[in-house]
């Protein structure tokens, strides 16, 4: 069974073709005066302006200079309806008016808080472009309940946030009920503003999380290996980038004893995708993306509690990232070449599934004990970060929902990072300074090493000894099997989900995690480098 991933989010480059020529057009009636307003009612149209406010009682707010704009266009109605009733919104609130004009059937005023917000040290982030994503995100999807078809939105000082925000905001898996039921997506555009550049950034940034969630979202038997590969291929050979679906017999030939002992107890069988996008010279090195793909982790047979396989559909989730960052890459036509290794399979209990106290013997001919085989993802990263040799990378990362102890530590706040160089965890911290989605270090120590590599009988344990630390040991495990250079694991088991409270632009469901800021890190290095 074939299951195409769609919806996602709308085509963006037709979003940004409308954006351009009727936000162009929306300004220039603008500047001619009331008239703006006048005329038939467009019902499927409704508009997202923002105010800042203040903590004083009552709080005192002053429009953004967009909602300004429209308060004089509509000979301060706005002004006017937001005073005769109701508190001001404060931050992350919003409030609704109907009939102000009729360019827009309804208009959302969303509280952005302070008027000066910028980088916060404490918080590690950029509250400036936080709040926006926040205030776009919430804006669209109150006024999304209405059923517009169409979103015009300000860019609040931010159209690249803006985007983000509002294109993450709307978005929601549900692919798999009735159309009568579904809620409409609108299309998006920004409004008395023309950084298009940005907002079409944004968008692609946005579509890219959306389909890491999509694919995350969708069920275990609907999302087998052949079907996650038969949707890579279709989504990203559109896009630009090749993709070679290799399979078992060729992972035989390549010695990978780790990553095929995962998927001895399941009837699906391995698939190991090679993702390759050139955007720079054919004689620049790659950078090389990899991405855990346990498309369902039941455990083996260390089995899972019910309630813990529940979300295990989402396991697949450094493939999904590694997916859509190569996606947006593309469209956005970066000039940079990245190398996507992706190994796909199922960890199930079979009758021939792998048991606790197996050895098996990994690609570069170390033998691994087997003390759980519900710490799996190390074991099909381990072959793929060895592989990544052949490629003679810049440097390597991978991405892979790892270890509980992630989430135990961080709750859904931060990504784990682990690396051997300083440059690449600065420009990574970096980027999540200005995605909202946060990066946090862990150590690499060699005290984690020795519980992994210890054994009078193997070379090494893919559980390793000790109390606590399992993220640590795991990524000490990986580190045993990366070949020389610069090197990058991001452990996601704490970003795997969202509960729609912690972060108001994502709605409950898997969360695409660190997509974005994925994408804002290669950015960054392009940029660096010219």
């Amino acid at each position: 069974m074939f299951k195409s991933v769609k919806n996602f989010f709308p085509s963006t480059s037709r979003i940004f073709q409308i954006s351009n020529s009727s936000g162009e057009s929306i300004t220039k009636r603008f500047q001619s005066g009331a008239s703006s307003c006048e005329g038939e009612m467009k019902s499927a149209t409704s508009l997202v302006l923002g105010v800042y406010t203040d903590e004083s009682d009552p709080p005192l707010y002053k429009f953004t200079p967009s909602a300004q704009k429209y308060n004089e266009i509509t000979h301060g109605k706005l002004d006017e309806y937001l005073k005769s009733g109701g508190p001001v919104p404060g931050k992350g609130e919003v409030r609704i008016f109907y009939k102000l004009c009729n360019e827009f059937a309804s208009v959302a005023l969303v509280g952005l808080g302070a008027e000066c917000q910028g980088y916060n040290d404490i918080e590690e982030r950029d509250d400036g472009k936080e709040t926006i994503r926040i205030a776009a995100a919430v804006g669209s999807k109150a006024l999304q309940d209405l059923k517009p078809g169409k979103l015009c939105i300000e860019s609040f000082g931010h159209s690249e946030s803006a985007a983000e925000g509002a294109g993450l905001g709307v978005w929601l898996y549900q692919d798999l009920i009735s159309h009568r039921k579904r809620l409409p997506i609108p299309q998006l555009e920004l409004w008395n503003d023309c950084d298009f550049a940005g907002w079409h950034i944004g968008l692609e940034k946005a579509a890219a999380q959306n389909l890491a969630r999509s694919l995350m979202d969708s069920p275990g038997n609907m999302m087998t290996p052949t079907i996650f590969a038969q949707n890579a291929v279709e989504v990203l050979c559109k896009s630009g980038v090749n993709v070679e679906v290799k399979v078992q017999g060729w992972a035989e030939t390549q010695k990978m004893g780790a990553f095929l002992s995962v998927s001895k107890g399941s009837c699906e069988p391995p698939i190991f995708l090679e993702l390759s996008y050139y955007g720079a010279g054919y004689d620049e090195r790659p950078i090389v993306l990899i991405g855990s793909g346990i498309t369902f982790d039941s455990g083996g047979l260390c089995l899972k509690r019910p309630y813990d396989m529940l979300y295990m559909r989402g396991d697949m989730q450094g493939a999904a990232v590694v997916v859509a960052t190569c996606r947006a890459l593309a469209l956005l036509q970066l000039p940079i070449n990245i190398r996507g290794l992706i190994p796909l399979c199922e960890n199930m209990p079979g009758c021939a599934a792998t048991k606790p106290g197996d050895i098996v013997r990994a690609m570069n001919g170390k033998n691994i004990l087997i003390e759980n085989i519900d710490c799996e993802g190390r074991l099909v990263l381990a072959d793929a970060l060895y592989y990544s040799q052949n490629f003679w990378p810049q440097f390597v990362v991978d991405i892979g929902s790892l270890t509980k102890d992630i989430r135990n530590t961080m709750g859904t706040a931060a990504t784990g990072v682990f690396t051997n160089s300083d440059s690449l965890w600065e420009q990574v911290r970096m980027a999540g300074v200005h995605t909202g989605d946060r990066m946090w270090r862990f150590p690499l120590w060699n005290y984690y090493t020795k519980q992994v590599t210890q054994s009078r009988s193997v070379d090494i344990r893919n559980v390793g000894f000790g109390p606590g630390g399992g993220a640590c040991r795991a990524a000490a495990f990986l580190r045993e099997f990366v070949p020389c250079g610069e090197w990058m694991h991001l452990d996601t088991f704490g970003v795997l989900r969202e509960n729609g409270i912690d972060h108001p632009y994502l709605r409950k469901g898997m969360s695409g995690r660190p997509t974005r800021t994925l994408i804002e890190f290669l950015s960054a290095l392009v940029c660096k480098c010219q």
